[in-house]
């Protein structure tokens, strides 16, 4: 078997794979010597085929799983002794398939773009800084009364119904006189203003009392989820059963037992955590971006043109959705990237490539209970869907890659993270929210 080199350019590879003949049917008489004990023919008994009768039969069959083999281990052989890492599955071409004959040698072109040899940089060199805030009083305050909001209470007052208050109603919705499905319930309980129901329809009920009856006329929006009822003028027949007033909640130890908590106290604390929680998250995300900054500044290597053009392909297409967001299919022509797409998309690749040699090198792995709970979390998307969204993620082998791909660079980001130079800089919480939305509008 003879392996010749046809390109060398960068990054670029070319060869020439020749697998004698001779090697072939070598490899071929093999397979039919392991056979041979098993293979039954009538007329002879079992094992006791002749070769040349065996060779006739399934001879072409296995000459196919030959060639594959031998390219195959040529291939593997080439990459072990030139340490070449392909950055995409190689091409692999039949030179002389057309005219090939049995007896031929079997040439076969093979072309690949190697991944580059990466120097990561010193990461005790960089330096970080990250964003620390503590929960104060005022935070902790301000998201317990948006807790109690959650926990509000109405009662029955005199009088007409006003924006806030809660109307409890039955209605009947009709189109041209007809009932339709799913417009009619009993004892609704409704805030107004809260913009639960189609545009028009609460605040047509302003200003109704306990007792009275009242047709409410309205129109579906044209982009409503029912088709048969987008853009049809309904009328829904109301009948109030009660207009009740908010009542503001009192913040004591009885507000927190409805939270789970044993105390107002023990809310407080679990509220302070859980902020400090959603600051140090924030905070995560901007030293990571600084860090993933500083990088892309420190490295300089070869890129596989092949990797970025995919990237600036996918960035320019999903761009391209999210500023037409009426076309929910792919049925449209190729998005064109542009300069701006292929400099992210370099970036994108570099940074990749970095992050996944570091990862390879240090033996990051992204356990099974990572990946459960990474499943799990992405399941609760999907309400009533669980099982379907797990069995769809064991099925598909790209999700599951989906999935672990995020996991594994945050591992790789804290690896770095604990071997560069990062100082704590404490802030207030405006000042960590004007760093987050500085990062958003980057982004």
């Amino acid at each position: 078997m003879q392996v010749t080199e046809t390109l060398n350019d960068g990054l670029k590879r070319g060869y020439t794979i020749t697998v004698p003949a001779a090697d072939l049917d070598a490899k071929v008489d093999e397979k039919l010597r392991e056979a041979q004990p098993e293979v039954e023919i009538k007329g002879f008994r079992k094992g006791k085929v002749p070769m040349a009768m065996l060779k006739k039969q399934f001879g072409q069959r296995l000459m196919g799983e030959a060639m594959q083999e031998a390219v195959d281990g040529a291939m593997q052989a080439h990459f072990e002794e030139t340490g070449d890492r392909p950055a995409a599955q190689p091409a692999v071409e039949m030179q002389n398939g057309e005219e090939w004959k049995e007896g031929d040698d079997v040439v076969v072109s093979m072309s690949y773009e190697a991944l580059p040899t990466i120097e990561a940089p010193d990461f005790s060199g960089i330096s970080l800084e990250r964003l620390a805030v503590k929960a104060d009083d005022a935070a902790v305050d301000e998201a317990l009364e948006n807790l109690a909001k959650q926990a509000q209470a109405f009662e029955d007052k005199d009088g007409a119904a006003e924006d806030g208050d809660q109307v409890v109603f039955d209605f009947t919705g009709s189109i041209d006189g007809e009932e339709f499905e799913g417009g009619a319930a009993s004892d609704y309980p409704l805030v107004l203003g809260s913009g639960q129901f189609i545009p028009g329809f609460e605040e047509q009920l302003t200003g109704v009392k306990a007792g009275e009856e009242k047709d409410v006329k309205v129109s579906f929006p044209e982009e409503y989820g029912a088709e048969h009822l987008a853009g049809k003028e309904a009328v829904f027949a109301c009948t109030i059963k009660a207009v009740k007033g908010p009542v503001d909640p009192e913040i004591n130890d009885e507000l927190a037992s409805k939270f789970g908590a044993e105390s107002l106290d023990a809310l407080k604390g679990q509220i302070r955590e859980g902020l400090e929680g959603e600051y140090a998250q924030a905070a995560r995300a901007i030293v990571k971006r600084a860090l993933l900054d500083e990088l892309d500044k420190a490295v300089t290597f070869e890129l596989p043109p092949s990797l970025v053009d995919a990237e600036a392909s996918q960035i320019a297409h999903s761009i391209w959705h999210d500023e037409n967001p009426d076309v929910t299919d792919h049925n449209h022509d190729p998005i064109e990237p542009t300069d701006e797409h292929r400099t992210l998309a370099e970036r994108r690749v570099k940074l990749g490539l970095l992050l996944a040699e570091v990862g390879s090198k240090a033996e990051v792995e992204v356990t099974d209970a990572e990946m459960s709970q990474a499943v799990m979390s992405q399941a609760r998307q999907y309400p009533g869907q669980e099982r379907e969204f797990f069995e769809f993620v064991q099925k598909n082998p790209q999700m599951q890659q989906q999935l672990r791909a995020p996991l594994f660079e945050d591992k790789v980001v804290d690896l770095i993270l604990t071997q560069a130079n990062v100082s704590e800089k404490e802030v207030s919480k405006d000042d960590l929210k004007a760093a987050l939305d500085a990062l958003e509008d980057e982004s």
